[in-house]
């Protein structure tokens, strides 16, 4: 995808975002039900302005960063090489954020028959599955994919450990759709336990290929 269309398309479902913003706003509580712990139950709220707008200004602001970020980077001939898979993941990210944002305007307007925890899994696991296809792409830089002081310092370690990483991050967003099936709090355990073993995982696995290639 080129750069440009990804200014199009993300511009356009944020623009998209803000009229359904603009239209319900009257129809939003005075405090918006914002966040929700592991059971389901809101326990976080904020102003109706907010509430409306923050998650499309945030959105905008990420764009910003995401066509900032191969420009400043010192390694920016190695993001050019992946440029084009790294630009579909801005979109997705943008797609998740909107998500949210609209499930939450949607619970704010009495929409409630839908479990907020599980209704976001599905999104996660596309962010986990599109990660790990972008691991396979990425080429060594500052900013994007698993940046440990050993990948940074080896191509090699770094090619070895996205390998790797790619499936691991798949097979968490696999399981993350998985969490759908089980009901209550522990559907978020499908998630959380996944990608922080896969992170620790990672990382030691970075630090080993670096080890083996130093001291040969």
């Amino acid at each position: 995808m080129s750069t440009r269309n990804t200014v199009i398309i993300t511009l356009a479902l944020i623009a998209i975002a803000l009229v359904f913003s603009l239209a319900i706003y009257s129809h939003l509580p005075s405090q918006t039900a914002s966040h929700w712990d592991v059971n389901d139950q809101v326990n976080g709220s904020m102003p109706r302005f907010w509430g409306a707008f923050m998650m499309p200004l945030i959105a905008v602001a990420m764009l910003g960063l995401f066509l900032l970020i191969p420009a400043i980077d010192p390694l920016k001939v190695n993001i050019a090489k992946f440029r084009e898979i790294f630009n579909a993941f801005i979109v997705v990210i943008v797609v998740f954020m909107l998500y949210i944002h609209f499930l939450t305007l949607l619970w704010n307007l009495g929409y409630q028959n839908f479990r907020m925890g599980t209704a976001i899994l599905p999104a996660m696991g596309l962010i986990f599955i599109f990660s790990g296809l972008l691991m396979r792409k990425a080429k060594r830089n500052f900013f994007i994919g698993i940046r440990t002081p050993w990948t940074l310092s080896s191509d090699n370690v770094w090619d070895q450990t996205h390998r790797v990483g790619s499936w691991l991050f798949i097979a968490s967003g696999i399981l993350a759709f998985a969490g759908m099936l089980v009901p209550g709090p522990t559907a978020f355990m499908f998630v959380l336990i996944p990608v922080i073993a896969s992170a620790v995982f990672l990382l030691i696995y970075s630090y080993v290929l670096y080890q083996k290639e130093t001291t040969g």
